[in-house]
């Protein structure tokens, strides 16, 4: 069955696979698998970018680790259920990939997002002044389904976004970056973790008419 693609969640990386395929799981015979690929940001730092990708798309029994891939597609999110709670999990679904020899003239991280608020803005300031937003946006799937995606906002977005209200329907571009953290589990033990979300480059408020109980196809609970 071909799903219906919609076209407001469209993502592209290129970066180099450091790690080997790994099973995932299987929908009407067709594999599915998780790799890591590391994409390169201008300021020579790098982010980690899990994407889940087909078997018809690439041969996953080849090794593959130190090669270069641009991978085109969406970025997703599923509710992992951990340690009696819900984890959002989240992946670049890959609908094109293309091996390279280099990545020279590669637009290395852009992503477009169409969608809509569904938690309350954070706003914040740094210690050393810089101002921050997060927002979490629901973006609508074929079928009724949403993925909801972790974003940050700087400067003049994040005090823009700040202010905005759960249900507001925007338009935003930037990057999918990963971002090494600490987590503390129970009373002795600290775990190291990655989290993903898209850094705000330009963002757009659309106001669409519509109510707000129409606005987010999936009013499942979000954690």
């Amino acid at each position: 069955m071909t799903e219906k693609v919609l076209k407001n969640n469209q993502a592209v990386v290129a970066g180099e696979i450091i790690s080997e395929f790994e099973y995932s799981h299987d929908v009407f015979g067709e594999g599915f698998y998780l790799v890591s690929l590391k994409v390169n940001r201008l300021s020579h730092s790098s982010d980690i970018i899990p994407l889940l990708i087909s078997d018809r798309l690439v041969d996953v029994s080849k090794p593959c680790i130190g090669k270069y891939m641009e991978a085109r597609g969406q970025f997703r999110s599923y509710n992992k259920h951990e340690n009696n709670r819900n984890h959002l999990v989240l992946s670049l679904f890959v609908r094109e990939a293309e091996i390279l020899e280099t990545l020279d003239n590669r637009r290395p991280n852009t992503i477009y997002l169409d969608g809509y608020i569904c938690k309350e803005p954070v706003y914040r300031t740094t210690p050393l002044g810089r101002e921050i937003t997060d927002i979490l946006l629901a973006v609508n799937r074929a079928y009724g389904k949403s993925d909801y995606i972790p974003c940050i906002c700087w400067g003049r977005n994040a005090r823009y976004a700040g202010k905005l209200e759960i249900g507001s329907r925007i338009q935003l571009w930037g990057r999918i970056q990963s971002r090494d953290y600490q987590k503390r589990v129970g009373d002795d033990r600290v775990v190291n973790r990655v989290a993903y979300e898209v850094s705000v480059n330009k963002m757009e408020y659309i106001d669409d008419g519509m109510s707000l109980n129409r606005r987010v196809a999936d009013s499942g609970s979000v954690s």
